[in-house]
């Protein structure tokens, strides 16, 4: 493998001490999807981190701390920034690599109740089976409670509802609704966890959610004018931005949801019938969209900057290594990306105000609610009302006449 990496270099990954570890890894780039070149990258910046790091072993567990001092990031940071960038997306990596092979420890958990919250956090990984990521959030939740709640020198038998009524009212200052759902679920799980072990005897867990409620703020819909300078302002002259402007002109043209994006594969085109079909995510219909001239001339020029040899189904890939498929969330950071660079004043608006405004247009061209509720997917007429709070001018129409006294 480091031979084909590289040909004429290869003697000096052979005779390293890492040289297993390094063939393993360029097999692990290989098949996770990164290029010839990144890979190679990748492999030289961590033979040159192992070799210089005097504790490093073979086959060895790591922390993340570790991984930190084995890319030397405190001493990379006096470097020029793209080569301190590298060695950080070498870290990176690597690391991912690790978690793999089950060779990434997770970090010791400190601070208020460690043992505990060690248990705890066993729970969650082990029996309710969570990720390492989600699992991170609901320790970060307890920390901050048990920090903010027990005194030095208290034990969890301490708590009372009230300590745990305070600590929410000092999150609801700094939190919203959305956010706060997500501690309340949090401290639910944990103070639960904390009088199944016997360490709290209060039924603790019992609190009130928050309510949200979908319809209580109408849906920021950017302006059509707005909409059509945003997708002029980027830069086709990449691959990235064909893709970036393919993505925002669906969204926009036929009100498609980020995880509809990113669900679009090749086969979704029909070419000959000129039509695209869409699996609508909310209510799992298939929607056959006609595609307009404009539309098919798009996504004709965007596949040949793409290039029709990936072996990816999906139409929209990533622009970087590992080459993969798109995420919802990504659809949103596009957004965000392209948004930023038109400089247009359009901060506080996301990705879903595309598809806010193609509801618009459709409503000020007199298309009918349930129309728009059926191209849009959704599952409740109550949804697409609420775009009728934003046509002043309908509202306008059926308002009633103010009552006048007459005189006499």
């Amino acid at each position: 493998m480091l031979c084909e990496f590289f040909p004429r270099g290869y003697a000096r990954y052979e005779v390293s001490p890492f040289a297993q570890e390094l063939e393993d890894f360029g097999g692990w780039l290989e098949a996770t999807g990164y290029s010839r070149q990144c890979a190679r990258g990748h492999l030289f910046r961590l033979r040159d981190s192992l070799e210089r790091f005097s504790t490093a072993k073979l086959g060895a567990v790591y922390t993340v701390a570790q991984l930190d001092a084995v890319f030397g990031t405190k001493q990379k940071r006096r470097t020029s920034a793209r080569r301190f960038m590298l060695y950080r997306a070498t870290e990176r990596a690597f690391q991912r690599f690790l978690t793999s092979r089950q060779r990434l420890a997770t970090a010791p958990v400190d601070g208020p109740f460690a043992d505990v919250r060690r248990l705890y956090r066993q729970e969650l990984l082990e029996v309710r089976g969570l990720s390492e990521d989600t699992v991170r959030q609901h320790d970060r939740t307890v920390g901050e409670f048990l920090s903010h709640t027990i005194l030095a020198g208290q034990s969890l038998s301490s708590l009372h509802s009230a300590d745990v009524d305070r600590y929410l009212g000092f999150k609801a200052r700094s939190v919203g609704r959305h956010r706060l759902q997500h501690v309340v679920a949090h401290l639910r799980a944990f103070l639960g966890f904390c009088r199944m072990i016997g360490q709290i005897a209060r039924p603790l867990e019992i609190i009130d959610t928050v309510r949200v409620h979908g319809d209580e703020l109408p849906p920021r819909a950017l302006a059509w004018p707005i909409v059509q300078e945003l997708l002029r302002s980027i830069d086709l002259s990449s691959r990235s931005g064909w893709r970036d402007y393919t993505i925002l002109h669906l969204m926009a043209h036929y009100g498609l949801r980020p995880s509809e994006i990113v669900s679009l594969r090749l086969d979704s085109i029909d070419w000959n019938g000129r039509t695209m079909t869409v699996v609508q995510s909310k209510t799992r219909s298939t929607l056959v969209l006609p595609l307009a001239d404009q539309t098919i001339t798009i996504i004709q020029q965007y596949l040949q900057c793409r290039g029709r040899g990936s072996l990816y189904p999906q139409l929209f890939l990533r622009a970087r290594c590992p080459t993969g498929s798109l995420t919802r969330h990504a659809i949103a950071d596009i957004f965000d990306a392209r948004a930023r660079q038109s400089r247009f004043p359009i901060e506080g608006y996301s990705a879903y105000s595309l598809r806010h405004a193609f509801a618009m247009r459709l409503l000020e061209r007199g298309i009918g609610l349930k129309a728009i509720g059926d191209l849009l997917g959704h599952r409740h007429l109550g949804s697409t009302c609420q775009y009728l709070r934003l046509d002043i001018d309908t509202l306008r129409d059926v308002a009633l006449p103010v009552p006048t006294q007459a005189h006499t």
